[in-house]
């Protein structure tokens, strides 16, 4: 039977210590530069998001599909602020996140600029697929933050929790306005994304974190090295977990949902609420 989960938008705000942006988690500096690198991605990032999927809104027949497009639009909306509020913690800390955000967000106008609308959103549900595997990674493996500032990890709880939320809506819109996977074109398209947005993202992050690390004083300390190692390409790394995830994707019939681990929203409040204060949506 087919999952339908209909995303919530949230009004959260984060009570993140800002003078702990360089080292809020437990395991050191470099661990802590590795997921403040990756939230510079998400403010743009949400926003090419939004406006991908915004562009087939109106093409979109089904109503409940219509209710999704428009939570994960105010999701993402809320994803983008509360990273930014982040970003600037850290930029204040001294890490110039500010300058390399400017970067992406000028290869995603660049990309607005001279791509198709079905080619953006192909983009999108595929960096939506990685987001979501990840996201599944840090929920999987909760020794990850373990033991790390309480605000900047119910963050990171959030964004994860809401990103398995809404993970299958672009790509049903997707589905409905491009085509399914018994189009050929529709299904090479979005093959060919996830290859291409992988690795342009990996690309943009391997260098801004190399720096970010170098900036904050980390590169050489062995310690906080092996703890990057072990959380990422380990044994139970979050990189080594989401492989066969990610491999998924390129089965015909493919859809988020073959990933079931719903079970994690039942746990939203244990998560987050700690951490955070509440307005009304």
């Amino acid at each position: 039977m087919a999952i339908n989960i209909l995303p919530t938008r949230r009004n959260l705000h984060f009570n993140l210590d800002a003078a702990k942006a360089l080292d809020w988690h437990r395991d050191g500096r470099n661990v802590s530069q590795f997921l403040n690198t990756l939230s510079l991605f998400f403010p743009v990032g949400e926003r090419f998001f939004i406006d991908s999927v915004r562009h087939y809104r109106d093409r979109v027949q089904d109503p409940d599909l219509k209710k999704a497009v428009a939570a994960f639009i105010g999701q993402e909306a809320m994803h983008g602020r509360e990273h930014e509020e982040y970003n600037e913690h850290v930029a204040r800390a001294g890490v110039p996140i500010d300058a390399q955000e400017r970067s992406v967000a000028a290869l995603l106008k660049q990309i607005q600029k001279r791509t198709p609308a079905a080619f953006q959103l192909a983009g999108t549900v595929a960096l939506e697929h990685l987001t979501a595997i990840l996201a599944d990674g840090l929920l999987s493996l909760p020794e990850i933050l373990d033991g790390a500032d309480e605000g900047y990890q119910a963050l990171w709880n959030w964004h994860a929790l809401e990103e398995t939320e809404h993970k299958a809506v672009a790509f049903d819109v997707y589905r409905q306005v491009v085509g399914s996977d018994d189009q050929p074109g529709a299904y090479a398209l979005r093959s060919f994304s996830l290859v291409l947005s992988t690795s342009v993202f990996f690309a943009l992050f391997v260098p801004f974190y190399l720096n970010n690390v170098r900036v904050s004083g980390g590169l050489f300390d062995g310690k906080s090295w092996r703890a990057v190692m072990r959380h990422s390409l380990g044994k139970r790394g979050i990189f080594r977990y989401s492989a066969r995830a990610w491999l998924d994707w390129f089965k015909p019939g493919f859809h988020p949902w073959d990933h079931d681990n719903r079970e994690f929203l039942e746990q939203f409040d244990t998560l987050v609420a700690p951490a955070l204060q509440r307005d009304a949506a």
